[in-house]
């Protein structure tokens, strides 16, 4: 987020994108669910904005839920659940929830289709869902630096991280399960000062095959970096995709 230059934060213009189809005047939000929801950083801006009198935060891994309840703090007037659970398996009753977020995770399915009929599935009748996810070829000047290094000559050859679900495909999937109401594409713009700033981003990205030590040590993979290249600022890019989505019809 450091390196960002351009482009709305994500949390907000998910909670732009509620608030601006949810229309004047209405009704304070019963149950907000977000799904995939890492260390509650969207988690804390709908508790924060909409105040629903229910929130319940879904992720898979414990370490990440730790993270989110750790922020609970913020928004204690908001009554608030972390639950570990998959999200092919939602622990909700159906029709239970107002509003459901899912950004940034749907692409760790290799059936993304399921998770959404999911959402489907618990979203109310007239509730609204919120679905991010980024391109195919997000980050791609990454993939050349790390090419470039040596450190992963085939990095830019690697299947993206967002194949499952991505911008050009998104709304599609949705559609199978969900009405889109709307398909917005914003371009994100990062320049990193340095080797040392890239090496903070590369050395937790999974889709590089980089040599023993270098994986979770940026100090390490900086000093590779600066081994094989020149000190230079790296400016790359991603395309977010807000997809906008209720059931089909509307109300029942």
């Amino acid at each position: 987020m450091r390196a960002k230059t351009s482009g709305r934060p994500v949390p907000e213009a998910i909670v732009r994108s509620l608030t601006d189809h949810r229309g004047e005047g209405a009704t304070q939000l019963g149950l907000v669910v977000d799904i995939g929801c890492g260390r509650g950083t969207t988690s804390r801006a709908l508790a924060e904005q909409l105040r629903p009198t229910r929130m319940v935060c879904i992720d898979l891994a414990p370490a990440l839920l730790a993270d989110a309840r750790e922020r609970a703090g913020m928004h204690r007037d908001v009554r608030t659940e972390f639950v570990q659970a998959d999200f092919h398996h939602l622990p909700l009753a159906d029709g239970s929830a107002e509003s459901v977020v899912a950004a940034f995770c749907l692409y760790h399915s290799p059936q993304p289709e399921r998770a959404l009929a999911e959402i489907a599935r618990v979203l109310a009748g007239d509730g609204l869902a919120v679905l991010v996810t980024k391109s195919l070829d997000s980050y791609r000047e990454m993939d050349a630096l790390v090419a470039d290094a040596g450190l992963d000559p085939r990095a830019e050859q690697h299947e993206s991280l967002y194949t499952a679900a991505h911008s050009g495909n998104l709304a599609e999937l949705t559609d199978t399960s969900l009405e889109v109401i709307t398909t917005e594409h914003e371009e994100h713009r990062f320049t990193f000062d340095g080797l040392d700033h890239a090496a903070e981003y590369l050395a937790t990205n999974p889709k590089y095959h980089l040599p023993p030590g270098l994986y979770g040590n940026p100090s390490a993979l900086a000093e590779a970096l600066h081994e094989a290249l020149p000190e230079q600022p790296i400016t790359t890019s991603s395309v977010i995709t807000y997809v906008v989505a209720r059931h089909r019809g509307g109300r029942p």
